[in-house]
């Protein structure tokens, strides 16, 4: 059977439609399985969105059924979802309570009647879970027949937070409010400024210094507290301070209650915007540092006047004092204070000069030094030094970790307490061999000092003093050594009188052996008393021969009187008769005389004047030096009475060719006897025209100088030497051979000087060979 094309086709035809059916087929169903996984896919998505979500959907049907996911259930601490609202309290007591139910319930209910959402926080009890729910009446395509949807929201995390952040905001508030009533009731003022720079708010201290009512008026009138200081107010400052977010700190002077005060002013720049800021009065504390400084400045002025050598140094060890004398002391050169020498190199300076002990490891010996610094308490050290002197080396460290370094000089006291001892040395020998007996006692009574010979002139035995006794029990044991033992007393009166009375006090006691002790006290200048004991028994018995002498002195003196007066009356007697008779014959009474017998008689008479004279002068001179010279004192005016002297004498100048010169004012009045004045003014002229050759000049000149009167006879005669001077004034004296007199130049002089010295008058020669001799009187 043929087969026709057409057929084919047709056949082709169906076959391709029916492969395309089942193709398409095929491809429909392919792509529902595939959308049923996309849906799928995009539901488990979703319910795993739902499970991870923070919150879980509750669906509350009409009939109070509900549907949940497990979550819900084990939030409220169940087992399962239940299967009805009311079933949320759970029988152990997990779920809600009672109460949150029955309202969960009415919110519920009256959101299904009337539409109306609801919101509500509950907290599981049991738990610390804090739950919210949001319900809305449910879409119809969700559920319908009015169910409502509540989503439950778990915000323990945030309900943590909350209270948290609850209870800071509680807190920071109380603490605001306590820094506010802090910064109001704070006694320094203190200001906040906004942006724009400008006084927002003010405390009362404030207020109260810029003399404002309030606070309001302070910052409606922005009242400055502090002044324009170089140009730049107070809000330019606090602008500084805003624009380098640094805290601004300054001293200024502003006027606080009426009266001028220096304050720290400080701008600190805030978080946000603002400046705050505040002033402390330091008036005090500058007043405090300008005593301190001046307190510091007169301790080291103070200190460079000691003989000390003192040095500061700080918690650096840096000097940042040093007075002179310790300069001296460790050879350091001008300058160390200003470069702020360290103590290290102070040390280097000083051993470089010499001036610290020779040690052997030098840096170990300044690194235990160093550590003065952090000593509690002082540290004193000895120096001896290689050019044998001694230093005190004391190192006080300071609270602020300074050191203070005190260096003294202790060379010379060192020499000092040697000498002392050689001295105290030197005492106790000499006191020892000393032949009085010494003891020296406190002022509290007791025998501080003694020597050897003190026990014996008491007669006590060594023992007895070795124990430095009491005044009362050694008295008690002198006691018995006296020949009348109430004698003691007078012994304990001189040792009072010289510890306590500060007098000077004698006295004298006999021994029971004979012999006689004499005492002095005598107040010493360290408060104790010296008790010299000298025994005078000797002494004593030479005193008595001597008083025996002495009398027959007086009675010798007396007789030698008598003799002068006898000689007086048996010299002149005879030389007057002799004188008398010469002169009768003279007269021719016994007839004429022959020329030769005038003569004889004239040569007579001349003698016995000469005689006479010499008489008169040995009797004057003796009585002079025996003291017993008559005295007949009147005033005497002196130029009258000079000029009758010398007009005795005008015969033998006008003989000898000499030339005499008077010089003097009147008034000058002299107390003195006239004839013994005269005698002695006389002998001197006398001397000085013997002693003037022919031509040569005497001069006689009267003065007056401090209250004397002065008599001066000077001449240019020969002179004479010392050794000629000295027998001048010797006048005459016994001959070598102990039975004659010797006579020199004659009594002239020397009874001269006799007669002035008694008107309480001077006589002073002084002479010269070839130049003359001048002789000078002197009376009161």
């Amino acid at each position: 059977m043929e087969i026709s094309p057409a057929l084919l086709a047709l056949v082709g035809l169906l076959l391709a439609l029916w492969t395309a059916a089942a193709v398409w087929v095929m491809l429909r169903a392919s792509g529902r399985e595939q959308k049923f996984a996309s849906t799928r896919k995009s539901a488990l998505r979703m319910a795993r969105m739902l499970e991870e979500s923070p919150a879980v959907p509750l669906l509350v049907r009409a009939d109070g059924r509900i549907e949940a996911p497990d979550r819900f259930a084990r939030w409220l601490g169940l087992l399962k979802v239940p299967e009805f609202l009311s079933e949320l309290t759970g029988a152990d007591g997990n779920g809600l309570s009672e109460e949150q139910v029955e309202e969960l319930t009415s919110k519920v209910r009256r959101t299904q009647k009337t539409a109306k959402p609801f919101r509500m926080s509950l907290a599981v009890p049991g738990s610390e879970r804090a739950l919210t729910l949001s319900g809305t009446l449910a879409d119809p395509a969700v559920s319908p027949n009015g169910a409502a949807l509540v989503w439950v929201f778990d915000y323990s995390e945030s309900q943590t937070e909350l209270s948290q952040l609850r209870e800071e905001a509680a807190r920071a508030k109380d603490d605001f409010g306590a820094l506010v009533g802090l910064i109001e009731a704070a006694p320094m003022p203190m200001w906040f400024r906004g942006g724009d720079m400008k006084l927002r708010l003010v405390n009362r201290a404030y207020v109260e210094a810029v003399g404002a009512q309030s606070a309001d008026e302070v910052v409606t009138k922005q009242v400055e507290l502090v002044e324009t200081v170089g140009g730049r107010s107070a809000s330019q400052v606090a602008q500084q301070a805003a624009d380098r977010r640094q805290p601004i700190e300054r001293i200024v002077s502003a006027t606080i209650n009426e009266a001028r005060r220096t304050i720290r002013v400080t701008d600190l720049p805030l978080v946000g915007e603002g400046i705050a800021g505040y002033a402390v009065d330091i008036e005090e504390m500058e007043e405090q540092a300008r005593e301190f400084r001046a307190f510091r400045e007169a301790q080291r002025s103070m200190l460079d006047q000691l003989s000390i050598g003192v040095a500061q140094f700080d918690a650096q060890h840096r000097m940042t004092f040093a007075n002179q004398p310790f300069h001296r002391v460790f050879a350091l050169p001008p300058g160390v204070v200003n470069d702020r020498t360290t103590f290290e190199h102070m040390l280097l300076i000083a051993r470089e000069a010499g001036r610290i002990p020779e040690v052997r490891d030098f840096p170990s010996w300044r690194n235990e030094l160093v550590n003065w610094f952090q000593r509690d308490e002082p540290h004193e050290e000895a120096w001896p030094l290689s050019d044998s002197t001694h230093l005190r080396v004391v190192a006080q460290p300071l609270p602020d970790g300074g050191l203070v370094m005190i260096a003294e000089d202790r060379t010379e006291q060192l020499a000092l307490s040697a000498t002392r001892d050689t001295l105290l040395r030197t005492r106790t020998a000499t006191f020892d061999s000393l032949f009085e007996a010494l003891a020296v006692f406190a002022p509290d009574g007791h025998l501080e000092l003694w020597n050897r010979s003190f026990p014996g002139a008491w007669g006590l035995e060594p023992e007895v003093v070795d124990g430095h006794p009491q005044a009362e029990d050694l008295l008690e044991a002198i006691a018995g050594n006296l020949a009348d033992p109430g004698a003691i007393d007078v012994v304990g009166n001189t040792i009072r009188s010289a510890t306590l009375d500060r007098k000077k006090r004698t006295a004298r006691v006999e021994l029971a052996d004979g012999r006689t002790l004499d005492l002095e006290g005598v107040p010493l200048p360290d408060g104790n008393g010296l008790l010299t004991v000298l025994d005078v028994t000797a002494s004593q018995q030479a005193e008595e021969a001597l008083r025996e002498r002495n009398r027959a002195l007086e009675e010798a003196d007396a007789v030698m009187t008598r003799f002068l007066a006898n000689m007086s009356y048996e010299f002149r007697t005879p030389l007057t008769s002799i004188g008398g008779f010469a002169e009768l014959l003279s007269s021719g009474i016994a007839g004429e005389l022959s020329p030769q017998a005038v003569e004889y008689v004239q040569a007579i008479s001349l003698s016995v004047g000469k005689l006479t004279e010499q008489v008169e002068n040995v009797l004057d001179l003796s009585q002079s030096e025996a003291g017993l010279m008559p005295l007949n004192t009147a005033k005497i005016e002196l130029l009258p009475f000079i000029t009758q002297v010398v007009r005795a004498e005008e015969k033998r100048i006008v003989d000898g060719g000499l030339t005499l010169d008077l010089k003097g004012g009147a008034g000058k009045v002299v107390t003195a006897d006239a004839q013994q004045l005269r005698r002695a003014i006389a002998n001197l002229l006398d001397n000085a025209i013997s002693a003037t050759p022919q031509g040569g000049r005497i001069q006689v000149e009267l003065g007056k100088s401090r209250g004397e009167t002065k008599i001066v006879i000077s001449d240019n005669g020969r002179g004479m030497n010392q050794h000629e001077l000295a027998r001048a004034l010797e006048g005459i004296r016994m001959a070598a051979d102990g039975k004659g007199i010797e006579r020199r130049h004659g009594l002239g002089i020397p009874l001269a000087r006799q007669l002035i010295e008694a008107h309480d008058g001077k006589l002073e020669i002084v002479s010269r060979p070839s130049s003359g001799t001048t002789a000078t009187i002197t009376l009161p």
